[in-house]
């Protein structure tokens, strides 16, 4: 397992997106820059440290809700003639939901949400025009709404104020190895928390029936300059400043009658836990409605679950990374969320050994999920262009 966990940081350590966005060039920096990644096993939430962020009690604000059965959508499909396409797959099919992207990846708020301190802060890009007339549309076509708000990448609030971002010894802003970095700002900020509940309170009074928060992590390979950025931070570890900041979402969410869902690398369900970017899977599933684990077979690198190449075989690495989740819940019986993972309708091109993905290998991924009595995922395709003729039972 020591090997397959270090085979697996390798490839997937600095990735430069938590979903597959990425070059095969930008995977083999990742293998080079994250061979130093360290994942350790930190005091489990049933430890004397982290009992306090267990909630003593946990109702699900949407008992109402569909199965759902979902698809990613940009702000501008949402705002665009590619939600014509979209809505009509949803009306062919068995698929019922949307998770559209309310801040984007690069931090920018995609509607107007008519909040003047929202305003102010000058992050707003209004992409979806009439945001009324969007969820009226969903709810015509009784499409369950999903809000996605990416959280701590956030780069367009990073440079407005780098006091809630990470700062380099000579005092520039940080950011990642990507040709336009990204930066990402503070978890331990509570100004940062109260920022992004500010927007998901906005779209859930918009018709949202259920927030998901993305990017819930410090940077990738965060362990290995911690020491040398210039940042604020306190004696919480990175593991439980995240924890904090998702029971905190849910805490002030819950009461609005919105889901709160956090999405999570899936190999964070086979491994201790994540210090370097502070995800520990158990500690933030305590704490969401539903959590979504990223379990796309083209980021399991060679030997996982016995496959060679886990992106050829995909119910083989689905059957066993929903295993796996389904194990890692096992200690929180009792307040286990919904499990609903990301799956992948996309060819993974820069994969060694890739195969094309179509409809026969999203059915797989979804066959292999109901072997294991999950019956709720989403579909991630980065444009949005989704597989003709599946077969969503």
């Amino acid at each position: 397992m020591e090997l397959l966990l270090a085979s697996l940081l390798m490839v997937m350590g600095q990735v430069q997106t938590d979903h597959p966005d990425v070059s095969f060039d930008q995977l083999v920096q990742a293998s080079l820059d994250s061979k130093n990644a360290v994942v350790q096993q930190v005091s489990g939430s049933n430890s004397t440290n982290g009992n306090y962020l267990r909630p003593l009690d946990k109702q699900d604000p949407q008992k109402d809700a569909p199965k759902v059965k979902g698809v990613y959508v940009t702000a501008h499909s949402a705002g665009g003639s590619r939600m014509n396409t979209l809505m009509k797959l949803m009306d062919e099919t068995e698929l019922n939901s949307m998770v559209i992207d309310i801040k984007d990846d690069w931090g920018y708020i995609t509607y107007d949400t008519g909040n003047a301190e929202l305003a102010a802060m000058e992050t707003t890009q209004k992409i979806i025009t009439d945001m009324p007339k969007l969820i009226s549309t969903l709810q015509e076509h009784q499409v369950y709404p999903i809000a996605r708000i990416v959280v701590f990448k956030d780069t367009v609030l990073a440079k407005k104020h780098p006091e809630l971002s990470f700062v380099n010894p000579d005092g520039t802003l940080w950011g990642n190895g990507k040709a336009n970095p990204d930066s990402f700002v503070n978890p331990y900020k509570k100004e940062v928390w109260d920022y992004n509940i500010a927007i998901a309170k906005e779209a859930a009074k918009a018709g949202f029936k259920e927030i998901q928060f993305d990017y819930v992590r410090f940077p990738e390979g965060f362990e290995k300059r911690a020491d040398t950025l210039k940042y604020d931070k306190d004696e919480r570890s990175r593991i439980d400043a995240v924890a904090e900041f998702v029971k905190y979402a849910r805490e002030q969410m819950s009461p609005l009658g919105v889901r709160v869902s956090v999405d999570i690398f899936g190999y964070a369900a086979s491994v201790p836990a994540a210090e370097g970017i502070g995800q520990d899977f158990e500690k933030i599933s305590e704490n969401v409605d539903v959590i979504c684990p990223m379990i796309y077979p083209s980021h399991y690198s060679t030997g996982w679950f016995g496959a060679k190449i886990p992106d050829a075989e995909p119910y083989v690495t689905i059957n066993g990374a929903i295993k796996d989740t389904q194990k890692k819940l096992e200690p929180i019986s009792n307040i286990q969320p919904i499990v609903r993972p990301w799956i992948q309708d996309f060819t993974a091109s820069w994969v060694q050994g890739y195969i094309k993905y179509g409809k026969h290998e999203i059915e797989e991924q979804i066959r292999a999920l109901k072997d294991n009595g999950v019956d709720e995922f989403l579909l991630w395709n980065a444009v949005n262009t989704y597989t003709a003729n599946v077969e969503y039972k």
